[in-house]
């Protein structure tokens, strides 16, 4: 063992990070995991406030609509499997990098296309870059955080989710005004390339992380830097490796005997709250523009969804300082449940649907922050970037199959209404797997 480890309690930088007052460092490096959630709100969106313009373009009919609607979830999914458990064997950091340029790159090309295929192709190329950063970002934010603000720290994390909604979205219908649905996926693209130097100069590597790795030579020093980054001081020594995770891979880890409930709970979980939560976010505008709205007005409606969500988020972002996230999430989603079922009766007028729809979007997106946080503090650190990626992965295939049974009850003649109750009802099966869920580890 080289000399620089040490067994010393008062030398484990997890603890200093732990147990000291957040640094305004740490704040800053939590600000740009804001920011790059929030890129990924828009980025989601981006197809949702195109999808009027799209279907009129090419003539699509609804049932196809949803399965475009759907390809970017379909890469989340695959992103978030495949590119979780890469964050916990190279590193949180250089796996947002390369999740950041996948975005830049997806964005870009969808402006460009000249066919149906090749939109759901690229569609699905950016999604494997928002699904992994989703699993990067979360894991990030939790081992930046101290123990008493994590819970709130990731929470506000995923409010950035709808703040990119809203920012991108008041901005995106302005460019359906005077522009095409193609400017859309242009302002992304430009957005996305633009937070890579912020990524790269104010975002440190996870202590946690470092400290789980193989030791080399220089590990007191990469771990000294990453301090640093977080405006604490170096320490003298490291403690000694952690040992029993060692030459496992992330996925059996998953499912070791300790983790194995958590694991499919959660999955399950979440799997089935955010086909309700998509519902929404996916078909509102189309909803309103078979209305007789035009596609600003739409996109408008969509926009006050997410402010509904950012409330939500923000909300159960403060109710995390006093009160059980278990029973928070499960009281968040029997009121998903309802206000979902609420949308679904019809408003007569353009104002009742912006209320209707910010009402489902404040319980739908707080039940998703709240899973962003139950999950980071379920699963320990050398398995959270797997854990994070493997529970967002399987649970998109619910956010991916939610807007194509949407799109086909629709399609089979099924009103309004009865959609509504149908996709709602997802939350309301993720509130009983949330209740079996263990206890999260301290």
């Amino acid at each position: 063992m080289a000399s620089n480890f040490t067994g010393a309690a008062a030398d484990d930088p997890r603890a200093i990070i732990a147990r000291s007052p957040m640094r305004a460092r740490q704040l800053l490096a939590i600000a740009v995991c804001v920011a790059l959630n929030a890129l990924d709100g828009f980025d989601v969106l981006s197809i949702s406030f195109a999808s009027p313009g799209i279907a009129a373009e090419w003539g699509i009919d609804r049932g196809a609509l949803g399965i475009v609607l759907s390809m970017e979830l379909v890469g989340m999914a695959a992103g978030s499997v495949l590119l979780g458990p890469l964050a916990d064997r190279i590193g949180r950091r250089p796996t947002a990098l390369l999740c950041l340029v996948l975005m830049a790159l997806g964005m870009a090309a969808t402006a460009h296309v000249a066919s149906i295929s090749q939109l759901a192709a690229f569609r699905f190329l950016t999604g494997i870059g928002i699904g992994g950063m989703l699993a990067c970002t979360n894991a990030m934010v939790a081992e930046y955080a101290s123990d008493r603000w994590r819970g709130a720290a990731v929470a506000v994390m995923a409010a950035g989710y709808p703040m990119g909604a809203i920012g991108g979205g008041a901005f995106a219908t302005s460019l359906l005004t005077d522009g095409t649905w193609r400017d859309v996926f242009t302002f992304g693209a430009v957005a996305s390339a633009a937070l890579i130097p912020f990524l790269l100069l104010l975002t440190p590597e996870s202590v946690g992380f470092l400290l789980q790795r193989d030791r080399r030579g220089d590990s007191l020093t990469k771990v000294n830097r990453a301090l640093r980054g977080l405006g604490h001081g170096p320490v003298d020594r490291l403690p000694e490796p952690v040992l029993e995770a060692r030459g496992k891979t992330s996925l059996h880890r998953l499912f070791a005997s300790d983790l194995r409930r958590t694991t499919l709970l959660l999955a399950a979980a979440y799997f089935c709250h955010v086909m309700t939560f998509y519902f929404i976010l996916k078909w509102v505008p189309k909803i309103v523009v078979d209305m007789g709205y035009d596609a600003s007005a739409a996109g408008g409606v969509l926009v006050y969804a997410n402010v509904g969500g950012l409330a939500g988020a923000l909300l159960l972002s403060v109710l995390t300082l006093r009160l059980p996230l278990r029973w928070i999430m499960v009281g968040t989603m029997a009121m998903s449940t309802l206000m979902v079922i609420w949308f679904g009766q019809g408003q007569t007028d353009l104002t009742g649907l912006a209320f209707a729809a910010a009402a489902a979007g404040f319980f739908t997106n707080a039940g998703m922050v709240g899973f962003y946080a139950l999950i980071a503090a379920s699963f320990p650190t050398e398995a959270r970037g797997g854990g994070t990626g493997f529970v967002i992965g399987v649970g998109r295939g619910g956010a991916a199959l939610g807007p194509v049974v949407a799109g086909f009850l629709f399609q089979s003649g099924m009103g309004l209404g009865g959609v509504a109750v149908a996709m709602g009802l997802g939350s309301l099966i993720a509130a009983a797997a949330i209740l079996g869920v263990p206890r999260p580890q301290p």
